[in-house]
């Protein structure tokens, strides 16, 4: 038995997501576009999943689209504010330790020639929102901040990034996909125009996910064919996937805040015995505005250690992990979070990421509290500094 602790890089299917599915992967066959009754049932299962997300969000049913994951939701809102925007000069604004999803798609179009500024981070992880204004140019077509950071869980000032994009008249776009389903959100009040979900952070399936767009917001679509999803996303939909990131999206609203109590509390016993027990561990990123489930440590002295101390724990039966999943071919380079909050090179190497989810127990929280200790007295001495 395995004590699953990396849910930032994806969760369990909640089996009553996938009974919502079950009936689609079987034998429930229409298209969704189709106008016959098998047609029309699949329609009518996008639609309610369409609902149960915009009601997670506090959005409008018509302001969701959905995807086939959170890196082409962040694509569409990218590449699609860009191409609505027309001739001329282009600029956005970034910050630095954005996902993948999103760096890697300011880089393509800045090679496209469009202007971007990556705004700093402090030593937290967290952006300072006038660094944001001060960002701003006269030809900014979108500014792109993240909710939550899936790398050391630090929870990003939305809000009054959202209301300087508000009063410059820029589009504000925020990748959710560490948040959502996990802190609440009013799209109703919350100045954000474009918002990213995927459906596997949520204990939901893999291979879908969401982009909320504001009413009045103007994108390109990025895939072109049929014009589904309100001309956006074009391609048959993923009925079952989209039914699972529903239900998903529907248990998440209801239990959010019984999750969240829960996990603060196993998160805050984690961080704590680990701490006692290794007295060279300190913790990585926002030590009050972090996501109730994630802890990011660091063992100073023994940073470059760190993937030894992952195969360690996995062969101990506890998976964690060093840093994004989707950096993990790069885990032996420095973590470009952790330089742009001011590690060096040989510490950006050292987070280990230990993150929960709705079906960790405090019995997975004894197993890393007994085994970890042991692991990282046998890991060898480093010169670095903790600084």
């Amino acid at each position: 038995m395995v004590a699953y602790l990396d849910n930032a890089a994806t969760t369990p299917l909640d089996p009553r997501v996938g009974a919502a599915m079950a009936p689609w992967i079987s034998g429930m066959a229409g298209n969704p576009s189709s106008l016959h009754a098998p047609g029309r049932e699949a329609r009518a299962a996008v639609e309610a999943a369409r609902a149960q997300v915009a009601a997670l969000l506090g959005a409008r049913r018509e302001e969701i689209i959905f995807t086939a994951s959170g890196t082409e939701a962040d694509n569409l809102a990218l590449i699609g504010t860009v191409q609505a925007s027309g001739s001329g000069r282009h600029h956005l604004v970034v910050g630095v330790i954005e996902h993948p999803a999103v760096i890697e798609t300011a880089r393509f179009l800045e090679r496209q020639g469009v202007d971007v500024s990556f705004v700093p981070v402090d030593g937290f992880g967290r952006i300072d929102p006038d660094a944001v204004r001060r960002a701003l140019r006269p030809h900014t077509r979108l500014i792109s901040v993240m909710a939550a950071s899936n790398v050391v869980g630090t929870l990003q000032p939305i809000a009054e990034i959202g209301r300087i994009a508000r009063d410059a008249g820029i589009p504000f776009h925020t990748d959710a996909v560490q948040a959502a389903g996990k802190l609440p959100l009013d799209l109703a009040g919350l100045p954000v125009d474009l918002l990213s979900v995927s459906a596997h952070k949520l204990h939901g399936p893999k291979g879908v996910g969401a982009l909320y767009v504001r009413t009045g917001v103007t994108l390109e679509p990025i895939i072109h064919g049929g014009g589904q999803e309100h001309g956006l996303r074009s391609a048959t939909e993923n009925v079952a996937g989209i039914v699972g990131l529903g239900r998903a999206a529907e248990l998440a609203r209801s239990e959010m805040a019984e999750d969240n109590a829960r996990l603060v509390h196993l998160r805050d016993r984690l961080i704590e015995g680990i701490r006692l027990a290794c007295p060279q561990a300190y913790l990585i990123g926002d030590p009050f505005r972090r996501l109730p489930g994630h802890a990011c440590l660091g063992f100073a002295g023994q940073e470059g250690e760190a993937i030894r101390l992952l195969l360690a724990l996995d062969e101990a039966g506890i998976a964690v992990s060093t840093g994004s999943a989707c950096s993990a071919a790069r885990g032996a380079e420095p973590s470009y979070v952790l330089q742009a909050m001011g590690f060096d090179a040989l510490r950006a190497r050292g987070a280990l990421r230990l993150t929960l989810g709705r079906f960790n127990t405090a019995g997975d929280v004894d197993l890393v509290l007994e085994r970890l200790p042991a692991l990282v007295g046998g890991l060898r001495p480093l010169a670095t500094a903790r600084a």
